[in-house]
């Protein structure tokens, strides 16, 4: 084992080079021309994710807002069934604190950047403000500011409102404190401060003195290998003045002594003399002021009181009862005795734990509404039952990967809430649903595959390289993490590396600091490379992390292996990336490494590096993204190397704005690249040169992971906060990449997909659901056609789709827009052949269609492939068969249409004569038209309508059941008829018959007659109405 300093790879490197060259553009493309290429979301929301604040709109608890950590913002307007984000036209959406103003239901605030600054916090930059509810936006100031840990309207003066300033975990800042705004945002004063380390972490007010304010300053800062909480800038002030001026409460009024970290306040609303403030110290209390904040008294002391602080430090108290106090942190407990002794409300198995955030009705302390890492739930009974609500998509994904089912699954790992996998749409009617996903592994998920040997397993990760083999069938997990076989320490990374080998289904990689691969399922680990990091002792002090009260949990490991990425071109050809800086590479399997990182240009020393992705077209391609926001750089670092790491180009730009998690090569087409950003995802399609913004369909939450799928070319994104997206068919951009003249041209079909059949079953496990269930989105059922126009804005494209005897089947028209077009035909005929069977509304066969679009004087075709049911094993004669009787079908029920509209034209027409012989002197001709009329009438009923009656009344007449069963049976199936099944379609030409010949005997006896003794009078009043005839009659 031993690691050199240069690789040699020969004469492969002229050849790479000449062969990655993007290509030259004709045109600049525009990110809407691919608007109508958009994302779906398919959840999922069983599990939710981080929710950081939660407001009611005062005097009406049907309008809610919840703050997602990462999310965004999201309303509901009906007391928490349904739901919509308010907040997805922003570029932020890392929420940390959002307030309705008490004066103007319609005055709402949000700070962005979450306040609770753990390793994987969202970010954000400063304040937004809405004025009609929460639909529209303006970004109002405090740019900079990176977290807004609370923000407090003023109660009687909706100009005015504060905000606790956490500002920058990872680096200084000046943009810190608590700020007041008197003039609804347009500008901020920053009235506290008190270094460039230290932010606001709470505020509180006297809500019967707004002008009295209690704010909770915490110094902190965070490392990628370190936190620290507590410092000389920490401490709790008092104002009464709005802010104008703060005194600071110290030991001498009764708070602990020594260094303080961060603290949680609470003012009683019911009696607001009693404050409570739960102060991180060398010894961390509970104090309660009796006083208004004058003097401090420790009500709880015990080991425990405040166990995690920089993640929830949060008190509430009960409006009406200053007694009752609640603390949210691992789980939400309260306190009937001013906070001596504490219980736990409801455990996680019921309610997730992890509390971020409770808000209590202020009228009815029992109804509350609470807030955690695993979504929202509520309460109207002070705690004693929850609703989880089900249907607020918030999951955060770090890793995804895609299997090959049909259709494919999905697998993740979730921050907090395990590992899952679910499929990307469903066969069934309603949608993707809370119930087709399953959990395969416990703790924060990470990377979860698929076991390509053996569908029935797979892997999944936890914190720390937790790793264990899961069973599908039997839902074991057998915890399969390797050891060092010397014994040594093992370095893994809260989110270690894991990775399956694209060239040997059984060969599974995690890393350490170490590359550890398996071939057996974990059952034996062989380490094929020596320590890839730095190694820097000092970057590993994990275990005595956390400043004034330690969090060993192991987030702050460092000097580990992040990715593991071998070639799928070359066996043996894995490159690997660090926590510290370096990007490893192996030519031979782990017999040498070399570390290719130290060519990077322009980047700082230590970097976080996320991810390699490894070129599908080239070996010695690869290109990596690095990201250093963990020490204040929001930089985007993204690069390519042509020589195996030898060199590096810069492939970022200005259009990227933020720091990089991911990247992906297409690979069908290298010009086609994805990155995942801490603001959604952005896409190039000439090598990247140039990034666009993908904003159809997929929010601006952190990207953490990208796939392609092999076999149907979507791109399935992992967001962290808003669950799964699918892009469905992505070969548009492709085309776009792989040629540059299309933005000239005027009309194309684009390659299209195969258009997969299937039998739609129905939803399991519920029937009639309400509104409150999350239904992710299908893929549309039938073809997705896509082409490009490059014409005047909204003209009319017409699309035919014609058979392989070039008989067209379907036609439609489509509004055409500038760029990429997508409609969906749903594989359903419309056009009738001239003597053929009326097969409109079948479904067509499988095989191969030709689309063709026309537009003005242009026109362009391309290939459709139309797939069956991969489930039924039908031939294709049994098929013509089904199709043949389906036609008969149709004719049959187009023949008894055709005699009961003829039926009700005669009884119209003979009531038009009869209102004209009003003044005939013959009396007989209007007894007779009389009669026939009645006749007519009554043949309708009899036939088709049933008698006048209240309520269904022609239930059992000929007309409407001779087909009744017959539609129901040949539909529910695709194959041969059975021999029940062409006994009905015998009786049912019978009967169509039957009623065909008693029309035909009435128009042809009684009808004609009346009409010759008419036309004795010079009435010719009945149009030519020829017999109804049936099939095979030549009709």
């Amino acid at each position: 084992m031993c690691i050199r300093h240069g690789i040699r790879f020969g004469l492969r490197l002229t050849w790479a080079v000449l062969l990655c060259l993007p290509f030259k553009a004709l045109g600049q493309y525009e990110t809407n021309q691919f608007s109508e290429i958009r994302g779906r979301s398919i959840g999922p929301a069983g599990m939710s994710g981080r929710v950081a604040s939660i407001d009611v709109v005062p005097g009406n608890p049907n309008i809610i807002f919840v703050g997602a950590s990462t999310g965004g913002v999201w309303r509901s307007d009906d007391g928490g069934l349904a739901w919509k984000p308010v907040f997805d036209d922003q570029t932020y959406l890392g929420i940390g604190a959002v307030a309705v103003s008490p004066v103007n239901p319609d005055l709402v605030w949000v700070g962005t950047g979450e306040g609770n600054p753990r390793n994987s916090a969202g970010v954000g930059n400063g304040m937004f403000r809405s004025v009609d509810g929460g639909n529209s936006w303006a970004h109002v100031g405090l740019e900079g500011s990176e977290r807004i840990d609370k923000i407090i309207p003023h109660p009687s003066d909706a100009n005015v409102a504060y905000a606790a300033v956490m500002g920058p975990a990872w680096s200084d800042g000046e943009v810190r404190g608590v700020y007041k705004t008197e003039d609804l945002g347009e500008t901020w004063k920053r009235i506290l401060y008190s270094n460039p380390r230290t932010g606001a972490a709470d505020l509180a007010i006297d809500p019967q003195n707004p002008d009295k304010l209690f704010a909770a300053m915490w110094e902190f800062r965070r490392w990628p290998w370190y936190f620290e909480s507590g410092g000389e800038g920490s401490g709790l002030f008092i104002s009464h003045d709005g802010g104008d001026s703060w005194a600071e409460i110290t030991e001498e009024d009764g708070l602990p002594e020594g260094e303080l970290g961060r603290i949680g306040l609470a003012v009683s609303p019911s009696n607001s003399e009693v404050v409570y403030a739960l102060v991180e110290a060398t010894s961390s209390e509970l104090l309660r002021s009796d006083d208004g904040g004058d003097t401090w008294t420790t009500i709880n002391a015990e080991s425990g009181i405040a166990p995690r602080p920089f993640y929830y430090a949060d008190l509430r108290i009960d409006p009406l009862n200053e007694n009752r106090i609640y603390s949210l942190h691992g789980s939400i407990e309260v306190s009937e005795d001013k906070g001596h002794n504490f219980r736990t409300v409801v455990p996680s198995s019921l309610i997730h734990g992890d509390v971020q955030e409770l808000w209590i009705n202020p009228k009815d302390g029992k109804n509350m509404i609470m807030g955690n890492d695993g979504g929202v739930a509520f309460t109207n009974d002070g705690g004693v039952h929850w609703r989880f609500v089900e249907n607020l998509t918030l999951a955060q994904f770090y890793h995804i990967s895609l299997d090959d089912a049909t259709p494919y699954n999905v697998y993740g790992g979730l921050q907090d809430n395990g590992s899952w996998f679910g499929p990307n749409t469903v066969w069934e009617n309603r949608g993707i649903m809370n119930l087709h996903w399953r959990r395969v592994g416990p703790g924060d998920g990470f990377s979860v595959f698929n076991d390509r040997t053996d569908d029935r397993y797979g892997y999944s990760t936890m914190q720390g390289g937790r790793l264990v083999r899961f069973d599908k069938v039997t839902g074991q997990r057998v915890a399969i993490q390797p050891v060092h076989p010397e014994n040594l320490g093992l370095r893994f990374n809260w989110n270690a590396a894991l990775n399956v080998d694209p060239l040997d289904p059984a060969a599974l990689y995690l890393g350490s600091q170490f590359v550890h691969r398996t071939r057996n399922n974990g059952e034996t680990w062989e380490i094929i490379s020596p320590d890839l990091t730095t190694d820097e002792p000092e970057k590993q002090l994990y275990y005595q992390s956390g400043g004034l009260t330690l969090d060993t949990s192991g987030a702050e490991t460092h000097t580990s292996i992040l990715s593991i990425s071998p070639s799928p071109l070359r066996s043996g050809l894995i490159w690997v990336s660090t926590d510290d800086g370096n990007v490893q590479l192996t030519d031979d399997d782990g017999a040498t490494w070399t570390n290719v990182g130290e060519n990077i240009p322009d980047v700082p020393t230590g970097i976080w590096v996320p991810h390699i992705e490894p070129s599908h077209h080239d070996e010695s391609v690869a290109y990596v993204v690095l990201e250093d926001h963990r020490r204040g750089d929001w930089t985007p670092y993204i690069y390519k190397t042509e020589d195996f790491g030898m060199t590096w180009k810069s492939l970022s730009d200005n259009n990227i704005q933020s720091f990089v998690h991911v990247i992906r090569e297409d690979p069908i087409e290298p010009n086609l690249l994805f990155v995942g950003t801490e603001f959604g995802v952005r896409f190039s399609v000439d090598g990247g040169t140039s990034w666009m913004n993908w904003q159809h369909g997929v929010p601006a939450a952190p990207v953490r992971d990208l796939r392609i799928h092999p076999r149907e070319h979507d791109l399935v994104v992992g967001t962290h906060g808003r669950g799964i997206y699918v892009v469905d068919d992505i070969r548009p951009l492709r085309q776009a990449a792989a040629d540059g003249s299309l933005i000239d041209q005027d009309l194309r079909v684009l390659p299209l997909a195969s258009a997969q059949k299937y039998v739609v079953a129905e939803a399991i496990g519920y029937r009639s659901v309400g509104h409150a269930m999350m239904f992710g989105e299908m893929r549309p059922y039938g073809a997705l056609i896509n082409y490009w126009y490059g014409g005047e804005e909204g003209a009319s494209a017409n699309i035919e789709i014609i058979d392989a005897n070039g008989e067209v089947v379907h036609s439609f028209s489509d509004i055409a827009k500038k760029g990429v077009n997508r409609t969906v035909w749903n594989l359903r005929r419309t056009i009738r052949q001239e003597g053929k069977l009326d097969l409109r509304g079948t479904e067509v066969l499988a095989g191969i269609y030709n689309v063709k679009v026309t537009s003005g004087g242009s026109e362009s075709e391309g290939e459709l492939n139309v797939l069956e049911d991969p489930r039924f094993t039908i031939s294709s004669q049994d098929r013509q068969e089904r199709i043949g009787a389906l036609g008969e079908l149709n004719h049959l029920t187009s023949t008894l249409e055709m005699a009961e509209g003829r039926l009700s034209k005669a009884i119209e027409e003979v009531g038009v004569v009869l209102q004209g012989l009003g003044i005939n002197p013959d009396q007989n001709l209007i007894d007779e038209g009389l009669a026939l009329e009645t006749q007519l009438q009554a043949t309708m009923e009899e036939l088709f309508t049933g008698p006048s009656c209240q309520g269904s009344c022609s239930g059992t007449v000929p007309g409407n059941v001779v087909l009744s069963v017959l539609s129901r049976t040949l539909g529910s199936s695709m194959g041969a008829l059975s021999p029940n099944e062409r006994l009905m379609l015998s009786q049912a030409g019978d009967g169509v018959e039957e009623i065909v010949e008693q029309v035909n005997v009435l128009f042809q006896v009684s009808l004609t007659s009346y009409s010759e003794q008419l036309s004795n009078y010079g009435y010719s009043p009945f149009a030519e109405l020829g017999p109804v005839r049936i099939p095979g009659e030549g009709n």
